[in-house]
This record gives structure tokens, sequence and C-alpha cells, in this order.
């Protein structure tokens, strides 16, 4: 675990194997018959990632710690740890469990089954870290413990969590894995307490004596049981021994920049106390089995295989174009597993989008042409209705042309008829104005006799019985009075022409 690179592992591997026959008279391909090689050859890096050792296998009590022989088996037995996290869990984690990934797994829970086993992961943001050592502490059946990180969390926070953390894995004999992640040490300080927990497990000055007095006799009976005098110095020991046994550390910090050298430099139990777990760079196969998943549900037809097998590579060939980058301008260029998915994700989605593009197009297309056919089905209807329409136009043409002669002669007759009607019209007006004129003067004369009317009305109410009595006996009527009979009768006549006036009394 403390090779940096594939160069020292291939060269690791390889004195290995010379050792192995020097001394054994043994070579490595007949030792590890689960390697399944084409070919008997020395043997790689890479062809040793399929050899695998754990404890996870059975479920039997104790487990044996022994080699894994078969990777379908040992795949098809994370899958189903894999459900049964996500089913417990509040946050499930997708993951594709390939060749790659359970060799970390397995790394990980060795080194969380071993007394005092910390691990320290080593890798660019993105590989995976977090993920398999949560899965790690599951098939382990350890409670995962990180701390949330706020404005204002603090050393005091810090403290708190850490008693909170002992008190589960020392008094209650808990199993607690500590994740601890780079982007969560806000204060450098905090590496300080880090640093004391790797090394000895015994922190100084985290507990208050009141805390101490309540550790002390939380376990005075188990370090009686043991047969040690329950002492304040044996209940410590036997408190601190249990917190390197229950309690496990890993760190998952990026190898990227200058603070992992110097927080290595500063603090250096973070590489002497832990195992160390390098992170690196997804294989292809680990890719292809990746993309595989992820492309699962994608439409490719029957160019799957070759999309399956390009994204991949043109991964890794960045990789390789990143190497050459750093040898040749001595800059540094990350790749992770988490861009690899970003690609995945970024080919479905333009694939997706181009797709939806060209539906639209082919449906404009299509809506096009039947417009098209629509348009040629309407020109010919409109056609034969035209046809029809110049038929009718044209007998109701010869129609309108004999009513125009008909009504040419009539128009004539008409003229002359207007024109008698204008002069009697004129005569009319004459005949009008005249009547107007009289009628007017008529009215000025009954507005001047409806005043003598209205005397002689009133005049006629004032006569009762003895005048008309005396009336009628009178010979020969008052002068004035034979008068107003005559020009009574003669307007009686003038309003009935047959009455006849004759004046007599």
């Amino acid at each position: 675990d403390r090779l940096t690179d594939d160069v020292d592992r291939e060269w690791f591997f390889g004195n290995c194997q010379e050792i192995c026959q020097s001394k054994f008279g043994s070579q490595f391909y007949d030792v590890f018959k689960n390697l399944d090689l084409e070919e008997k050859k020395e043997l790689t890096f890479s062809d040793m990632r399929n050899l695998m050792f754990g404890d996870f296998m059975t479920e039997s009590d104790p487990k044996p710690y022994i080699e894994i022989q078969d990777m379908t088996s040992v795949t098809e037995k994370m899958e189903y740890y894999l459900d049964e996290f996500n089913q417990q869990s509040k946050k499930p984690m997708d993951l594709v469990m390939f060749a790659f990934a359970i060799e970390h797994v397995s790394k990980i829970s060795r080194i969380l089954k071993m007394p005092g086993g910390s691990a320290l992961l080593v890798g660019v943001g993105g590989s995976g870290k977090q993920s398999l050592s949560r899965l790690s502490a599951f098939i382990c059946g350890f409670n995962v413990m990180q701390i949330v990180i706020s404005s204002s969390y603090s050393i005091n926070d810090l403290k708190d969590d850490l008693k909170l953390m002992y008190n589960k894995a020392g008094m209650k004999e808990e199993g607690v894995m500590f994740l601890l992640t780079d982007s969560q040490i806000t204060n450098e300080r905090f590496l300080v307490f880090i640093n004391d927990l790797l090394a000895s497990g015994n922190i100084p000055d985290l507990f208050v004596a009141d805390e101490l007095d309540t550790i002390i006799n939380g376990v005075a009976n188990k370090v009686k049981a043991l047969g040690m005098v329950p002492d304040k110095n044996n209940c410590w020991d036997y408190f601190i021994e249990k917190i390197r046994e229950n309690l496990h550390v890993v760190l998952a910090f990026s190898p990227v920049g200058d603070a992992f050298r110097t927080r290595a430099r500063k603090f250096p139990a973070i590489i002497n106390a832990t195992v160390i777990d390098w992170f690196q760079p997804w294989p292809f196969d680990a890719l292809y089995s990746v993309g595989k998943k992820f492309m699962h549900d994608v439409e490719l037809g029957d160019v799957r295989n070759t999309v399956e097998s390009f994204l991949p590579y043109s991964f890794t060939e960045v990789n390789k174009i990143a190497v050459k980058f750093l040898s040749v301008e001595r800059r540094y260029v990350y790749t992770t597993p988490k861009s690899f998915l970003e690609l995945l994700k970024l080919y479905g989605g333009l694939l997706d989008k181009k797709r939806k593009d060209a539906d639209k197009g082919i449906e404009r297309l299509s809506n096009g042409l039947q417009k098209l056919r629509d348009t040629s089905e309407a020109v010919a209807t409109i056609e034969a209705e035209l046809k029809i329409s110049l038929e009718e136009a044209d007998q109701k043409k010869s129609i309108s042309e004999g009513i125009a002669e008909v009504v040419s002669k009539e128009k004539g007759i008409v003229e002359v008829e207007t024109a008698k009607a204008q002069v009697q019209g004129a005569e009319v007006a004459v005949i009008q104005a005249e009547v107007s004129e009289k009628q007017q003067s008529t009215e000025r004369d009954l507005a001047m006799a409806e005043p003598l009317v209205e005397q002689a009305m009133a005049a006629l109410n004032t006569l009762d019985k003895k005048d008309l009595g005396e009336a009628k006996g009178m010979l020969k009527p008052p002068p004035g009075v034979d008068d107003v009979f005559a020009a009574t009768l003669i307007l009686l006549a003038g309003v009935h022409p047959g009455v006849v006036v004759q004046k007599k009394w």
C-alpha cells in the first residue's frame, strides 16, 4: 500500500515472481489458480487485480478469511450487499460492482476488520471513495459517522462528535467507522485530534473530569470480569483498548495540490497509522462495465456495442494525453470516474436532444408533405368546381344579356315617363305652394275667429228657458240677429254643399 504508481507495483510483483521461483520453486501462475490466465506467463499488476481475499462470502460465524476464486460469485455477493444497503439507507447509492470497485471494497473491509485498523483512501474527487467506504462498513456491520460542517462548526463541535463516537465504540462496544474527507477539514487543528486518535486512540483533554468518572464507572464491571483491579488506570486502558478495537478512521483525501503532502508531513500518524488504498484511474474494463450499465436504457440500436466500447476508449485516450500534457507543459489534468459519468450523461442528453430535433424535423416535413397533398386535392376540387361555375356563369351571362336588352328598351320608356313626372311634379309643387299659402291664411282667420266663437259659446251658455220662450214669442227678431243666422247658413253651406239657404223668418 506504500507504492504510489503502477511502475512501482510492476517492479514489486516482478520481484515477487522471482523470489517465488527461486525460494519456493513454483511459478506465480501455479500458486494462484483462480487468475484464469489464457497462457502461462509472468504476471503483471493488472493480472493480480483478480487476486482477492475476504470473509464476506459466507454467513457462517466465525467467518473464514479465504481466497475468493470466483469473480462471478463475488460480484453477485457485492450486488446483494448493495441492494440490502439501499433498502436500509435513506441515501441509496447507484453503484456498478465491477472488479475494480470490488477490489477496493475487499481491501477496505479487511482494514476495518483489523483491531485498530484505519484506512487512508487516496484518489481524486469523484473516485468513489466515500461510497465504497459506506458499503464496506455496511458489510462489516459498522455504523458510519461523519461530521456535518457548517459555518459555525468549531473545535468544540468536533470534540463533541468524537465523544459520541468514543461512547459508542468504548462504552457500548459498537463498531464505528469515522469517515472524514479533506473537504471537511475547515480547520487544520482538527488534524491534531485525528493524529492522536490514529496514533494511540487517546486524545488528551477530550473528556472533563465528570465525563471521565462516568466512563470509569461504566467499564468497571467489565474490567473486574477480566480479573483485573477496576482502578482508574486499568479502566481507562480498557476503554482505550475498546476504542482501538471498535473505532476505525477512514480518511478520504485527494492527492491534488500541496495540502495532502503538507498534512502528511505535519501529522505523521495519517501515513504511519493507516493502511493506504490508492484509487487509481479506472481501467478499461471498469469504464466499460459502468458505461454498459448506464447506457442500458438508452436506445442505440445496431451500434450499441460500438458506442459502449468507444466511450471508455475515448476516456482512456484522454488519460494518456493527460500524461503527455504533463510531460510537455508540466501541468496536471485530472480525469475522474465522476467525469466519466458526466460524459455518459452528456452523451445520453445530446443523443436524446438530437433525436427529438430529428423527430421534430421529420414531423415538420411530414406535416408539410401532408399539407401539399391536401393542397393538391383542394386544387383539383377547386378546378372541378370552377368548370361548373364557368358553365353556370356562361348561362347566366346569356340570360343577363337578354335582360339587358329588355332593360335598355324599357329604359327609354322610363325616361319619357320620368320627364312627364318631373313636369307634373313642378305643377304639383306650385299647387302645394298655393295650398300652403291658403292654409296659413285660413289658420290666421281661424285664430282670429276662435275668440269670437268662444264668446258666442259663452253667451249661449247664459241662455235659459225663459230666454228661449221669449225668443219664441217674437214676431220679428231684434236687429242684427237675422244677419247672424244668414252668416251661419252660409258657413253651413260651405261645409255641406247640399244645404239650400233660404232667408225666411
